[in-house]
């Protein structure tokens, strides 16, 4: 199953149409415990997305599998290609793009926005999509995008694959001093995946990512290293992903 999705950015004053792709639902082969929005990376789609995710041991758990804008991107020469946001070179003082940030997020919680109130929801991602993935978790702690708007998810899981975190200097300030985004940070599941000779993504930023969402205050964080492992998932990984989302949501077809 697949559908085509628009979301109007949200945040600015004149808010422009942002037209995501195709989205593509893999149904759960047993009793729908969990769902997942699962992203890509750049200059991928849903599709291929679903393909991996339908091989996995876990038959409870629904797939959500959105597509990227198509837009063009400043790291590989303005060429246009799927994107969650516009994005440079990785650098530790280089500028966010809030306004895509928070569009993607807002398109990504929407998609979760009709699941059944019984079923645990939550975020993965590979790359660009894990950075997505990590951003709605602060989100989700903060209780608001970074615009201000309210959050309306109850997070209750967060799967990042060879990613980093999006907005990482001012994250502490946005939870820091409240006692519900404090608590909504501890309780948040997450788990963070990072081959030590990927050279896209350094594996340095999936460390520095680490270090920060702990020092905001969240508890419940796995960091996984992958020896030899590039810029790509494998068999190995996944089923660390299989096995840890099982436990975590609670999921009784696991296999």
């Amino acid at each position: 199953m697949s559908y085509a999705h628009s979301n109007m950015s949200s945040g600015s004053r004149t808010a422009k149409r942002i037209e995501f792709g195709r989205t593509h639902v893999v149904r759960p082969k047993g009793r729908h415990q969990a769902t997942m929005v699962w992203l890509h990376g750049l200059g991928d789609n849903g599709s291929s997305t679903s393909q991996m995710l339908e091989s996995l041991p876990l038959p409870n758990i629904k797939w959500i599998c959105p597509t990227a804008p198509t837009r063009p991107v400043a790291v590989l020469g303005g060429f246009p290609c799927t994107a969650w946001f516009e994005m440079g070179e990785l650098s530790d003082d280089g500028p966010d793009d809030w306004e895509n940030l928070d569009a993607s997020a807002a398109h990504i919680a929407n998609l979760l926005s009709t699941e059944p109130a019984d079923v645990k929801v939550g975020i993965g991602g590979f790359s660009m999509g894990a950075a997505m993935a990590l951003y709605s978790a602060t989100c989700y702690a903060a209780g608001r995008y970074g615009n201000g708007n309210p959050y309306p998810l109850n997070l209750r899981a967060v799967v990042g694959l060879s990613g980093w975190l999006p907005g990482a200097r001012s994250l502490r300030n946005k939870i820091e001093g409240s006692h519900e985004a404090l608590r909504r940070a501890a309780s948040l599941p997450i788990l963070q995946c990072h081959g030590n000779s990927d050279s896209q993504v350094p594996y340095k930023y999936g460390e520095k990512s680490v270090q920060c969402l702990t020092s905001a205050g969240f508890r419940y964080l796995s960091f996984k290293p992958f020896e030899e492992l590039g810029h790509y998932t494998i068999p190995k990984e996944m089923n660390e992903v299989s096995s840890w989302l099982s436990a975590w949501l609670g999921l009784d077809g696991y296999r």
